[in-house]
């Protein structure tokens, strides 16, 4: 059946074949695959699937530099594939992605990140990611008890990024302490950063459509099941029957597979030794070099509400209260997160702060 499309769609496009040079054609359809890798890639962030990530990474860069693509055209999206790269390596501080061995992850994320602001229409997001970069590439270092590293990381953001000031001081001090469940890493939580990076693709897909070869490919699919439907009957029994004996037959082989005394896997890596994987750097002519571990992290969020809860609740003080409609009439209401960074609440979180305004506002002390 599949044949069958294929010539009918070819027949369609048979008069046209002389009509234009093949290289025109081949930079089309290259054009087209890479939107397709490129949608790829940003579903497999969106579901967090790690290998199939590298693996949709890896074609993307090798269509990226075929001679054939106009590889101008593809900046934005190719920026965009070097951030998303950065971020899904975010947890693990051995990845390379610069020359300097002391830039991890997030840091290099944040640089990429700053080169795309061009590109992202809502300032407001734009500003909201390059927070969540700032507190989660301090936050993982302080997960990972690399206490000097946070505060190296600290010092290089305040140096190369617009950071606010208050914020600065607040992970100044959760670095002096240790503190990996304060109220402001717990707010800006690396699950905040991809869900907000995932809605920045989101927009960025709608606008900017990537989405030809793979309805294309949709509704090859759809023509398939269509014509397999409008088979008779005897037809469709006597496939099925086929189908079934070669199944039992694979099956058969599959149990002396499983009886085998060969090894399932014939390789596996030293884990005392690093693996590196050749990446070019989306953003231009650099080529840099990731070191990449697949240890799959366990969340820390459980831990750290059981930790929140064990904390006993401080009364409300008049100067809390002040500090929170100030917050309020600056920020606006359901800014939770910001207003933290402006005032010291003394360990509470956002859901405490919305907690409180509407008692306040239950009580008329909103003026």
């Amino acid at each position: 059946m599949e044949c069958e499309i294929k010539e009918e769609l070819a027949s369609k496009s048979s008069s046209t074949d002389d009509s234009v040079s093949f290289p025109h054609v081949t930079a089309v359809a290259s054009g087209w695959m890479l939107d397709f890798m490129f949608v790829s890639l940003c579903r497999s962030f969106k579901e967090g699937n790690f290998d199939e990530f590298n693996e949709t990474l890896s074609v993307f860069e090798a269509l990226f530099q075929s001679k054939s693509l106009k590889a101008d055209a593809h900046n934005e999206k190719s920026l965009i594939c070097a951030f998303l790269a950065r971020v899904m390596h975010g947890k693990h501080l051995d990845v390379l992605f610069e020359k300097d061995e002391h830039v991890m992850p997030l840091m290099s994320a944040a640089t990429v990140w700053s080169s795309l602001e061009n590109v992202v229409e809502d300032e407001g997001l734009f500003k909201e990611i390059t927070i969540l970069l700032f507190v989660q590439a301090v936050a993982v270092c302080l997960e990972k008890g690399q206490r000097s590293s946070a505060s190296s990381v600290l010092k290089w953001f305040e140096k190369r990024h617009t950071c606010p000031r208050n914020l600065g001081i607040k992970l100044s001090t959760i670095v002096t302490k240790a503190d990996t469940y304060h109220p402001v890493i717990m707010s800006f939580s690396y699950n905040r950063l991809l869900e907000t990076i995932h809605s920045f693709l989101d927009n960025y897909l709608k606008k900017n459509p990537c989405d030809f070869l793979l309805k294309t490919a949709t509704g090859f699919v759809q023509s398939s099941r269509n014509m397999l439907d409008s088979e008779p009957v005897e037809l469709q029994d006597s496939t099925v029957s086929e189908k079934q004996s070669e199944t039992t037959q694979k099956n058969k082989k599959t149990k002396r597979k499983l009886l085998s005394t060969k090894l399932t896997e014939a390789w596996s890596p030293d884990t005392t030794k690093k693996l590196f994987v050749s990446l070019t750097r989306l953003s231009g002519s650099e080529v840099c070099h990731l070191t990449a571990r697949k240890n799959v992290e366990t969340s820390t969020l459980q831990n750290s509400e059981k930790y929140m809860e064990k904390k006993t609740r401080k009364k409300w003080t008049a100067q809390l209260d002040k500090y929170l409609r100030d917050g309020v009439k600056r920020h606006g209401q359901g800014n939770w997160s910001r207003i933290l960074l402006d005032y010291d609440f003394e360990g509470r979180t956002g859901t405490m702060l919305k907690d409180r305004w509407r008692v306040l506002l239950r009580n008329h002390k909103v003026g």
